[in-house]
């Protein structure tokens, strides 16, 4: 992606996969829940209390905006898929005593807010769909010059390894189809789907652990943690089935969270985050 403001917000496919796949019920499945839950308790660990304001850069149809907008947070969604902002309109219906400060359709490399007004930035997404390392360096700046003194940023990033996992998980190792993919994930981090099928995601960038704390010092940030989001656990045998039990879903996320910071197992977790103050 060039990082010319006249430049699409977002290449084609992208974009034309979000108008397909619904993104909101991604997040309901258990892979997904996961996925969620754990975001929502990193999130209320290292953001700043309430109230303050919050930039949900690449925030999607608003599941995280709107739930930090409930527990009282200045909530700024962005997002570069037309689809994506009409759900978050529409979305507001729900959430009439906690509404959205702003929606906007917008590029994580060029932010319309000003300098030093925000107290946290997610970017959830922009950092993948960035496919060039200049373009991600480009808003990571933006996210920094935004934020005040002492905010903090939130960056995830997909693993250099998600879709190889996915191929042992799935049985798809000698895919005709998948295997191309993967393997050029492996070799380049370059994620591209030429197949069609949506399951097999959209053009993105995967990173290394180490890459993304990178980026994220480069762009001026003190590095903080770098935290695994599902961890390890999203391999179990059965996943989707033992995760609908009460009890073991508990299990889980305990070992989640004991495991979050293990750099060792960085690579199994199919998202990681990165969190970083400005100075």
């Amino acid at each position: 992606m060039s990082d010319s403001k006249d430049a699409p917000i977002l290449p084609n496919e992208i974009r034309e996969h979000y108008e397909m796949f619904d993104e909101a019920q991604r997040l309901e499945q258990a892979d997904g829940q996961i996925e969620k839950l754990r975001t929502q308790e990193i999130l209320r660990r290292y953001l700043p209390p309430p109230p303050g304001v919050i930039l949900d850069i690449g925030g999607g149809t608003g599941i995280y905006a709107y739930w930090l907008a409930e527990r009282g947070y200045q909530v700024h969604l962005v997002d570069g898929v037309p689809r994506h902002i009409a759900q978050a309109e529409e979305a507001a219906q729900q959430f009439g005593d906690h509404p959205l400060a702003s929606i906007k359709l917008g590029d994580a490399r060029h932010l319309e807010h000003p300098d030093n007004s925000a107290d946290g930035i997610l970017l959830f997404g922009p950092l993948y769909h960035l496919t060039e390392r200049s373009d991600r360096i480009l808003a990571l700046r933006e996210a920094h010059r935004s934020l005040r003194p002492g905010g903090v940023v939130l960056a995830a990033g997909i693993n250099r390894f998600a879709s190889t996992i996915v191929a042992l998980q799935e049985g798809l190792v000698d895919d005709a189809d998948f295997a191309p993919i993967y393997g050029q994930d492996l070799r380049y981090g370059q994620h591209r789907n030429p197949t069609g099928d949506l399951n097999y995601f959209t053009t993105a960038f995967f990173h290394y652990p180490q890459e993304l704390i990178d980026e994220i010092k480069e762009a001026g940030f003190r590095f903080e943690v770098l935290l695994a989001i599902e961890g390890p656990v999203i391999i179990m045998k059965d996943f989707a089935e033992e995760w609908q039990k009460p009890e073991i879903q508990e299990r889980l996320l305990r070992i989640t969270r004991l495991l979050e910071a293990e750099p060792t197992l960085w690579g199994v977790s199919p998202h990681i985050m990165a969190i970083g103050n400005r100075a």
